[in-house]
């Protein structure tokens, strides 16, 4: 039996003028409005707080699939192999169905709903043989998911960046949540393209500027070590899978039959071997279903980014001065002095 709606535990606050200011100076899209949740003090959009206690409410179906992340861990190619795997790799589908219409994105709604205003009232200004299918998208990106997830028949794959404690609290009871995380050093790297490439958040500053707002606890979702913690402290529930993307990177056949046996599911050499390949750097950079490339056509990417960039680990020695190598390693060190969560080296 489902449990009884409840109020949404969590308070917000506004953030400080000078952090205000900041963000207006930070960020060239015009409309960031940012307010802070909970004891943590994670940083959501305002548009958040009008449907948290519908989120931290929504139904679970014990045939759910949640995946779950910061985001840039590794989220996508998770997605895509936790759908494979529990579709019995039907590939062909895969290749096909765009991974934002198998998995509803649970809070996307809540970074475009500004957006959304100001592209139909500039709806002139597009072609008009596409105008049908912008409008089309803009209604799926901004519409409260929870919606579409009533009307779904199950089994439900369901994408998040929202921290644990903001889900319905039965979760991990009754579905199955596959949690990605990475080594926050790179999640900073390529988050700060991310910022970049789209247009709500338009960053025009520089990366130790992101990086700064990044450990200060300014930038959507973060604190990050604390979404990480949240879903570490669950990792020995059974319905609980912890993966790191440095270790699904670096042995991805081991970690498929990780996943597959979470999911209840054997893979064949067949199958193992078309999912390595699939699932491989330069083949899912390509792969139209997963790479995003699709929404620059609507206007909601920069020209200068993509969404799938290197998929590297440990790439953030390209970017870290000496001064905040030193600093990352003191903020980490810090954060997790209260745990044994620990992320993989990388080279």
């Amino acid at each position: 039996m489902e449990q009884d709606h409840v109020p949404f535990p969590y308070e917000f606050e506004e953030l400080t003028q000078e952090e205000k200011d900041e963000n207006k100076r930070l960020y060239n899209y015009p409309k960031i409005d940012l307010i802070r949740m909970g004891p943590k003090g994670y940083v959501m959009p305002r548009a958040y707080k009008e449907q948290a206690e519908s989120i931290y409410n929504l139904p679970i179906r014990p045939s759910d699939i949640y995946v779950a992340s910061y985001q840039r861990a590794g989220t996508t190619l998770t997605q895509e192999l936790v759908w494979l795997l529990a579709n019995d790799c039907d590939f062909k589908t895969a290749l096909e169905v765009p991974i934002t219409h198998r998995y509803p994105f649970l809070e996307i709604f809540m970074f475009y709903i500004e957006w959304k205003k100001d592209r139909l009232a500039n709806i002139h200004e597009v072609e008009e043989s596409k105008r049908g299918h912008l409008i089309k998208a803009i209604e799926v990106m901004t519409q409260p998911v929870m919606e579409k997830l009533a009307s779904m028949p199950s089994p439900r794959f369901i994408k998040t960046h929202l921290p644990m404690c903001c889900l319905n609290p039965t979760i991990v009871d009754k579905a199955k949540v596959v949690y990605v995380a990475r080594d926050p050093r790179d999640i900073a790297v390529s988050s700060y393209h991310h910022a970049r490439l789209f247009v709500v958040f338009d960053f025009a500053g520089t990366f130790k500027e992101f990086w700064n707002l990044f450990i200060n606890n300014r930038f959507p979702m973060t604190p990050y070590l604390e979404h990480v913690k949240e879903a570490w402290n669950l990792r020995h529930h059974p319905n609980m899978l912890f993966l790191f993307y440095e270790e699904l990177t670096k042995d991805l056949e081991t970690n498929i039959n990780r996943v597959a046996d979470f999911l209840g599911k054997q893979v064949t050499e067949e199958q193992m071997a078309r999912l390595c390949d699939h699932l491989s750097f330069e083949n899912f950079k390509k792969n139209k279903s997963v790479n995003y490339e699709g929404l620059r056509e609507f206007g909601m990417m920069t020209k200068d980014e993509v969404f799938i960039r290197k998929g590297k680990a440990g790439g953030w020695r390209d970017y870290f001065d000496e001064e905040m190598s030193q600093q990352a390693e003191k903020w980490i060190e810090d954060n997790l002095k209260d745990t044994d969560l620990r992320f993989p080296p990388t080279k």
